[in-house]
């Protein structure tokens, strides 16, 4: 029995663990998090599991009674019990996106090297069958090499907090929340309801990286592993971005790519889009079946036509249809569920689908491109290896954060 340790375990991180614990070869055998109302419901479904308020105690103390760990938490809770976790050798899998910053996702994917433990990434579309059969069809030159790739994510956020005015009187703190621990590596502030705990973090700087940083990492994905990109060389903002305390509530971001032998070009374009933001639609052919423009897809524009998928459901369309008759499209694969490939990866004894050697570069990705919302309107050229915008000091300051006092991991922040 793979023994696993939950760090977050409402939410995200509750699925996760409800995930991972349905594989008959799982026991989990301790349970962590900052709100009791979460560490209760977990426990009445795994009581025989420890409980933990704090991940540094877990980790620090018990770290001998658990093989694997999962992590759940807000984003930028994400790093920390990572890169802890790493070091103490044990499997890791770590919802998405990796980490906010682009600092903390380089070291968590070259830790997980050296560590030569088993790692996932929340990216759970990418085991899809339909997600797999998009990248066969990529590859294959279905539509011939990739001239341009669009990808838009424009559901309600429902995750906006309800209250976003900063008071310095402080609300009363819930019962049996820690609101210390639960700002972690951030520094202190008042506790403000409807603000930040539960659910509403994501839209704050400090906390998460906005839509795109949320969304990214599933929309990405296919493109990033069908094109075999690895990182963008330039970015740019096209509409207003953020200087505040929050995110902006919407963005088109267009991506600069060196190219390849899949591609059209010596460089391709990726534009993501999200709030409500439609790209444009004259560049769009939709499949027979579709009456309505969906809120949410990708479209993968080759040489001699298109692959239309929706990300909410459904198979890849290769358009236009005509030309590509059913008796085409690949087949063969397997289901598979992310979680439990992650448990049979451990237990067979090899690299997980969402492996962090995979998992690091993508969300690397994705955070170059929701960086440009804090310089809006300017071209940010991309040095990866160098892990800074060339051209942009201001831009490069965003990659790495300082954590607060008592907070702090080597190496780290």
């Amino acid at each position: 029995m793979l023994q696993v340790a939950c760090i977050g375990v409402g939410g995200m991180g509750g699925r996760t663990m409800k995930s991972v614990a349905s594989h008959p070869k799982v026991k989990i055998v301790a349970l962590c998090d900052v709100d009791q109302r979460y560490l209760d419901a977990a426990s009445k479904e795994f009581p025989d599991a420890s409980r933990h308020v704090d991940w540094r105690e877990l980790l620090g103390r018990h770290a001998g009674t658990f093989d694997a760990v999962t992590i759940g938490t807000p984003d930028h809770m994400h790093a920390a019990p990572a890169v802890i976790a790493l070091r103490a050798q044990k499997h890791l899998y770590l919802q998405k996106p990796m980490a906010p910053t682009l600092h903390e996702c380089r070291v968590i994917t070259e830790e997980a090297a050296k560590a030569g433990v088993v790692t996932q990434l929340g990216n759970q579309g990418r085991s899809s069958i339909e997600s797999r059969m998009t990248v066969a069809l990529i590859r294959s030159g279905a539509v011939g090499r990739i001239k341009e790739v669009i990808l838009w994510e424009n559901k309600a956020l429902n995750w906006w907090p309800k209250n976003t005015e900063l008071r310095a009187q402080a609300d009363p703190i819930p019962a049996g929340f820690n609101w210390d621990l639960w700002l972690g590596v951030r520094e202190p502030r008042p506790f403000l309801q409807q603000s930040y705990h539960p659910k509403t973090w994501r839209a704050w700087y400090d906390f998460g990286v906005g839509e795109m940083g949320d969304m990214g990492c599933h929309h990405f994905d296919t493109t990033f592993d069908a094109l075999r990109l690895t990182a963008p060389t330039r970015v740019r903002q096209t509409t207003p971005g953020s200087s505040g305390p929050f995110w902006g509530m919407q963005r088109k971001v267009e991506m600069i790519f060196v190219g390849n032998d899949l591609t059209a070009g010596p460089t391709v374009q990726v534009t993501w889009h999200d709030g409500g933001i439609d790209p444009d639609r004259s560049k769009i052919l939709l499949p027979k079946s579709v009456s309505a423009f969906p809120e949410s897809a990708s479209v993968w524009i080759g040489e001699k036509g298109s692959i239309y998928k929706n990300y909410r459901a459904g198979r890849p369309y290769v358009l236009p249809e005509e030309n590509f008759p059913l008796e085409k499209y690949p087949r063969d694969f397997k289901g598979q569920d992310h979680y439990h490939d992650w448990v049979n990866a451990v237990v067979e004894g090899r690299k997980a689908c969402g492996d962090f050697s995979h998992g690091g570069p993508m969300t690397e990705t994705v955070l170059v491109g929701a960086m440009a919302d804090r310089h809006a309107g300017e071209w940010l050229d991309w040095d990866r290896t160098a892990l800074r915008f060339k051209n942009h000091p201001a831009a490069t300051a965003l990659v790495r954060r300082t954590y607060r006092d008592g907070w702090r991991v080597p190496g780290l922040g």
